[in-house]
């Protein structure tokens, strides 16, 4: 069961711990007046970014007041997807934090589908890293944010620019969790100012984006992405593999510089999906056995900057 997971990564954080000390307590920031919208309610915003209007889908939590700060969890959609269409199947918005869901620029090849930054079909000349520091800019100037606890997630191509994120935004996010990964090769020299925790979710029968990579269109395999991020963090240790699950094998990389982790959950079976999704996320099977929303917030609640 998910609960089973959840309780790998709760001994893995009492390790942590023991690293890293108690996270300090944090500063209410600069953003903290009438907050834009309702709190419990989900709208669509736009800001101007590299001259472009762009926009995003903007998630209050019920709880959501001025009198404290509030993580950020920032998510970007696959590519043909939208940040709303995120929202739906993720689940993401039940979780107690603000959540923004960015929509990505019309790329390139058939059908006028919004994508990110790094892949073969990304709009040309568009910066989508500039776009996110404008993100966390508005989003601190305008919402009781607290800067040192902002993370990212996404899936397939989402998934992909998070990983760029994660090499050159490492001084703003605090952890990523990229689901379905599409690690294109961008041409970036991964040298984050910081070690990154790395949560990644991937199906072993993802058709799209598969498990084992594609050397034809520059995929890595998921493992050699995932030992990457270690080798990257100087993990010292990699824990025996855990299946937790018939469908669930969980790896990890302890002993990182401080305090990060790097752990990778394998979906035996799975397809092109998010993890727990109770609608339709892609293709192939969505296993119910985890929920990627409920793992990935037991995984980086833990860290901040």
């Amino acid at each position: 069961m998910r609960s089973r997971v959840l309780a790998c990564l709760a001994a893995a954080a009492s390790a942590a711990a023991l690293l890293t000390g108690p996270t300090a307590a944090a500063t209410p920031q600069r953003g903290c007046g009438a907050p834009p919208q309702e709190p419990g309610t989900s709208a669509l915003r736009t800001i101007e970014s590299g001259g472009l209007q762009r926009t995003y889908q903007l998630h209050l939590p019920a709880d959501y007041h001025k009198k404290r700060d509030w993580p950020l969890i920032v998510v970007y959609h696959g590519r043909g997807n939208t940040g709303a269409g995120t929202e739906t199947f993720s689940n993401l918005s039940t979780l107690p934090a603000i959540v923004a869901y960015p929509n990505g620029v019309i790329g390139l090849g058939d059908g006028d589908r919004q994508a990110w930054q790094g892949a073969p079909y990304s709009a040309p000349g568009v910066d989508d890293v500039a776009f996110t520091n404008d993100l966390l800019d508005e989003l601190a100037r305008t919402l009781c944010v607290d800067e040192r606890r902002v993370y990212a997630t996404g899936k397939s191509n989402g998934a992909g620019f998070v990983g760029i994120l994660g090499c050159v935004l490492a001084d703003r996010i605090a952890a990523i969790a990229p689901v379905a990964g599409a690690f294109y090769p961008n041409g970036i020299d991964c040298r984050p100012s910081r070690p990154v925790p790395v949560l990644d979710f991937h199906g072993t029968a993802d058709a799209t984006i598969p498990y084992t990579g594609d050397a034809d269109r520059g995929l890595p395999a998921i493992g050699d992405w995932v030992t990457a991020w270690a080798d990257r963090d100087r993990c010292r240790r990699q824990v025996p593999d855990v299946a937790i699950e018939p469908d669930i094998t969980v790896e990890r990389w302890t002993g990182c510089r401080r305090g990060a982790e790097v752990v990778h959950v394998a979906v035996t079976g799975g397809g092109h999906t998010w993890p727990g999704a109770d609608s339709y996320s892609g293709g192939g099977y969505t296993t119910q056995t985890v929920e990627a929303h409920e793992v990935l917030w037991q995984f980086v609640r833990r860290y901040s900057l």
